[in-house]
């Protein structure tokens, strides 16, 4: 696949980011425009590897077959790109913008060389294929006569809906909130996902057939028995919304929030629906200044972001668009190295420092890296009113796969703003309460089959994959 010498005569090149002082003024996406002849080299560096570990386990979740579409951007055949990326992947604009690209960490050529740009490929060929015009409606050639409902609309429950409605089933999906899209649409920030690349995969699939409802809570304004009953099937894509807390002295201080309440409500108040689109549909623009608006704004306020993953990050990069004056991200683990590490090896998922685009800006704005890794929360301070002024510290480290607290590192760091992004620890209760649970509290149903203790009633699984493989049960259900 690719040049057979590609990857020995070209270096490994990204799609680079906006300046970040300047792409801080706005919250439109961060990635600059793809430059064509950058991504038919970087495609070219694909390797005939024999194996590609990209698309395996290790590799990409969905299966991508990755080293094919690789090949045809490196040929300029991008149509045919397309058309292979679209085989096992419904979204790739989606994971093409936000997906954590596993499938570079198990490339092949990653052994002794930095990896092929897959993610930047991925998202190019998709982006392409919307501008072309190819990528268009395919509803059903027949009906089956059978109504599926599918509980959330997150791209795990728009994947499912898709593929079920083309096959020729009456699809519905409920949705809770006031828009379609589930995280993609509230909870990932709009310069990291913008608005309008959902909206246009949402209006394929109305023009497909598929049915949205929204402002309705399974479990709540309708019952899970109610609407098996009115289907033939019921998919729950309810997603893991659940966030992990953190019970130490003075949780009840105002000015302590999960980072979703920032996330959602900031990106509520920052887009806006529209039908000044030049097709007269209702779409969705960006209104910047509207961000003083949010209920919860971090301008002039000293911010502290507890948790280090990307939803850590999607914090910092809101709080510095909102003009904060200072901010500060806690990671638990120590600082991760620049290179694997022998207990690290490929093609496992590399567990190296890496710079997101908060940091960036961050550093861009204060100059350093926000991160302090290696510490441990030990209690919030109190201003006497009720309200957050920072918190107490300890730096750890693990010893023996313990942690371990560090006499004498005992710090304080003032905060007016404290998010609370340290992970999500399964589905919310309302819509499953009814269903037997596992250990871990998703919803218990057999690998393979995805029947849950309810017949009829299927659960999700892990995101565009599980959909793969669940539409048939749920087609035979």
């Amino acid at each position: 696949m690719g040049k057979p010498t590609g990857f020995m005569e070209i270096a490994r090149r990204t799609v680079p980011y906006a300046d970040a002082k300047k792409r801080l003024q706005t919250w439109d996406e961060f990635l600059e425009a793809a430059d064509e002849t950058l991504l038919r080299q970087q495609g070219a560096r694909c390797m005939d590897c024999g194996v590609p570990f990209c698309q395996s386990d290790t590799g990409c979740p969905v299966d991508n077959l990755i080293p094919e579409w690789n090949d045809l951007v490196y040929r300029g055949q991008w149509r045919e790109a397309l058309d292979r990326l679209h085989k096992t992947n419904n979204f790739p604009e989606f994971t093409g913008r936000v997906c954590p690209a596993p499938c570079e960490g198990a490339c092949v050529l990653g052994i002794h060389e930095p990896p092929v740009t897959i993610k930047n490929l991925e998202q190019t060929i998709i982006d392409r294929g919307f501008e072309e015009g190819w990528v268009v409606p395919l509803p059903p050639t027949q009906e089956t006569g059978k109504k599926v409902a599918i509980v959330g609309s997150g791209p795990a429950g728009l994947a499912a809906a898709q593929q079920l409605r083309r096959v020729g089933h009456d699809v519905t999906v409920y949705e809770r909130e006031d828009a379609i899209g589930g995280l993609l649409t509230y909870g990932i920030p709009n310069m990291k996902l913008d608005k309008r690349v959902v909206e246009r995969r949402l209006d394929q699939m109305r023009a497909e057939g598929v049915k949205f409802v929204t402002g309705v809570e399974i479990g709540k304004d309708l019952t899970l028995e109610r609407l098996r009953a009115e289907n033939d099937a019921v998919l729950l894509a309810i997603g893991a919304t659940r966030p992990r807390d953190l019970p130490i002295p003075g949780r009840e201080l105002r000015g302590i929030h999960f980072a979703m309440e920032l996330l959602t409500e900031n990106t509520r108040t920052v887009v806006k629906t529209s039908s000044a689109r030049t097709n007269g549909k209702p779409g969705w623009h960006t209104v910047p200044e509207d961000a003083a608006k949010a209920p919860i704004h971090c301008g002039g306020k000293r911010v502290l972001v507890i948790g280090g993953g990307d939803t850590g990050t999607d914090c910092i990069g809101t709080a510095m668009r909102h003009g904060c004056t200072a901010i500060v991200n806690f990671e638990l683990m120590e600082r991760p190295p620049a290179e694997r590490a022998s207990n690290n090896p490929w093609p496992e998922w590399p567990r190296i420092f890496r710079v997101d685009y908060g940091h960036q800006e961050a550093a861009a704005v204060f100059g350093d890296d926000p991160r302090q890794f290696g510490i441990l929360t030990k209690r919030f301070l109190d201003d006497g009113k009720g309200n957050v002024k920072g918190v107490e510290t300890i730096r750890v480290r693990f010893a023996g796969g313990k942690l371990e607290e560090i006499p004498g590192t005992e710090e304080i760091f003032e905060a007016d703003l404290i998010f609370l992004a340290m992970g999500f620890l399964g589905p919310e209760s309302t819509a499953v309460e009814s269903l037997e649970r596992d250990a871990r509290s998703n919803v218990q149903a057999e690998y393979g089959r995805f029947v849950t203790s309810t017949e009829g009633v299927f659960a999700g699984d892990r995101g565009g994959e599980g959909c793969r493989l669940r539409d048939r049960r749920v087609l035979d259900g």
